[in-house]
């Protein structure tokens, strides 16, 4: 997917005892209680969604979201990603996307788009260019056939930017249900804020011992309400925006896989909390 843009943190794995599944993310989002399944069937069925988004995960967590992986590693990730969609698939092949679900925010756990890996890429190998949290935020609730979503990229420069969240690259896009599980996406706007500037920047500025001058201030508060704005949708009559179609091959409340049709790269999500 054009224009879709977390360090990735590195979880204690562990292998699940046989009556609950803790997958590896914090606060247990992936559990999976005995208690709430109703019958032996479907117990089984949820421990087994579960075990093969337990092992989704482990393929994926050293891979620095997808930047750092070898010819084996991404067979064995588009093994596990396949397994687990053809299961989930399997329970209800007629199942249309819940707008409900996917409604919030999803941080980045992995991609093998190109035009996110350049960035990570460039992050590894350039001192002044920081790339911390990717999220892709949903706008759809109470809708059933489209809404909004925002890719958001936390990034900064160091020394001058606050560390890894000291800009904010915004892209937003208007999106329509197509098919059962096809959205397609029409960028609207690419846009640039949120800017925090590190402490030295600051008090270069502003020197915290010294009394702040009118002009100071005004410096320091142009910054932080900055915000560049480019619009990327078509004007003409007719004629539909730069855009493409997204396939959400896997959802449930704690996680979103979704893959750009035409070659475009799949990506991984995980439910975090709101933001913007």
């Amino acid at each position: 997917m054009g224009l879709l843009l977390p360090f990735p943190t590195t979880p204690t794995l562990f292998r699940p005892p046989s009556s609950t599944v803790f997958l590896p993310l914090s606060r247990n989002i992936f559990r999976c209680s005995a208690a709430t399944l109703t019958t032996p069937q479907q117990q089984r069925n949820e421990l087994e969604l579960e075990n093969k988004k337990y092992e989704l995960l482990r393929v994926i967590q050293d891979t620095q979201r997808g930047l750092v992986t070898t010819p084996n590693q991404r067979s064995e990730i588009e093994e596990s990603l396949v397994d687990l969609e053809s299961y989930a698939a399997g329970d209800d092949d007629e199942a249309i996307i819940d707008l409900g679900i996917l409604d919030g925010t999803w941080r980045l756990l992995y991609t093998s788009a190109s035009d996110v890996l350049v960035l990570l890429d460039s992050s590894s190998k350039l001192p002044f260019f920081q790339v911390g949290p990717i999220f892709q935020k949903f706008e759809c609730k109470g809708q059933d056939d489209g809404g909004y979503v925002r890719n958001v990229v936390r990034w900064s420069i160091p020394s001058l930017l606050e560390e890894n969240e000291g800009a904010t690259l915004l892209v937003s896009a208007k999106f329509s249900v197509v098919s059962r599980r096809n959205i397609f996406l029409e960028f609207e706007e690419i846009a640039l804020q949120n800017i925090i500037i590190s402490d030295e920047l600051q008090a270069l500025i502003a020197p915290a011992l010294l009394p702040r001058s009118f002009f100071s201030l005004q410096i320091l508060q142009a910054i932080r309400t900055f915000k560049a704005q480019i619009p990327v949708n078509s004007t003409s009559p007719g004629r539909r925006s730069v855009g493409g179609l997204y396939y959400l091959s896997y959802l449930d409340k704690n996680m979103l896989v979704g893959r750009a049709v035409g070659g475009g790269g799949v990506f991984v999500f995980s439910r975090a909390q709101n933001i913007l």
